[in-house]
């Protein structure tokens, strides 16, 4: 299943093509490299009036190349959402505009809820989808991510929102390590929530692959999941990773625990407003009991 993030006004996808995207990130365009964007671009004037480029180097990472002098950071909101903006080293931003739909339907589970909602978000980055669900009413957050730097720019993002008297609680933590240690805490959770990376270095330098680590990881951390749970979500970005083999590990260890749940796998894509095609931009899974 396909799902568009199509309600922002603060961002556009404006265009893409020849591995770049075109993009607006409220007043300030930008063009960053995207992998999957492997058609032309459109002839439009806008890809010359941009503020900031980044750079791919042959030898790995990149550099900005600015066209004018930007502010170090600057705000974009969703919806009664509010995000921190930056051009980062490696050509992010700090938000993925395309999991405004996964933003929502994690709204939605917690509105729709009759009880005090816990949610644990692992490799949790800036904490959108922790602003989110404590906008949203949740009991608790508990937002885990091993990169002290992207802890206090969730911090930012909870200012932002004015969520400072929500009960967010931010931990630095390896997050494989966390779920083990909450399990022997006997913690649970009514939602959790999952982002982790393609690649990545652990903290002995130990070389992090998705295809490697997922199983154990969802396998590990659904036992988390309390027996009244309302969800489960993960993200994958990894290029070419089938939606069927997420489906695969969600049915054997999601499905098993609760035989009445339901499952889909859904890609998520942003639309361009140059053109009548979409920038497929990675797939969820998401389960609900």
């Amino acid at each position: 299943m396909l799902e568009i993030a199509k309600d922002w006004l603060d961002y556009e996808l404006i265009d893409s093509g020849d591995k770049n995207k075109l993009e607006r990130w409220g007043n300030v365009v930008l063009i960053r490299p995207d992998p999957q964007a492997i058609w032309h671009p459109t002839n439009s004037n806008r890809w010359h009036n941009f503020d900031a480029i980044y750079h791919r180097s042959n030898k790995g990472g990149g550099s900005w190349e600015f066209k004018k002098r930007l502010d170090d950071y600057w705000t974009i909101n969703y919806k009664d959402l509010v995000f921190k903006v930056s051009p980062t080293n490696f050509k992010h931003t700090g938000l993925f505009p395309e999991q405004a739909v996964n933003w929502d339907w994690l709204t939605n589970l917690i509105k729709n809820s009759h009880k005090g909602v816990k949610v644990l978000n692992l490799f949790a980055y800036t904490g959108a989808a922790t602003m989110a669900c404590a906008k949203a009413g949740a009991q608790e957050v508990v937002h885990v991510d091993a990169a002290k730097g992207m802890i206090n720019w969730a911090k930012e993002n909870m200012v932002l929102n004015n969520l400072q008297d929500s009960t967010i609680r931010f931990i630095v933590d390896d997050c494989l390590k966390f779920v083990q240690r909450e399990q022997r805490r006997n913690r649970k959770y009514d939602i959790i929530i999952m982002d982790p990376p393609s690649y990545g270095r652990g903290p002995n330098n130990e070389l992090w692959k998705l295809e490697d680590q997922l199983e154990v990881l969802i396998e590990e951390t659904a036992k988390l999941l309390n027996d009244d749970c309302l969800g489960f979500l993960i993200n994958t970005y990894t290029t070419g990773f089938s939606h069927i083999v997420l489906e695969n590990l969600l049915n054997e260890n999601l499905l098993d625990m609760f035989p009445q749940g339901h499952l889909e796998t859904i890609e998520l894509a942003l639309p361009m407003s140059e053109r009548e095609i979409v920038l497929p931009c990675g797939i969820s899974g998401r389960f609900t009991r």
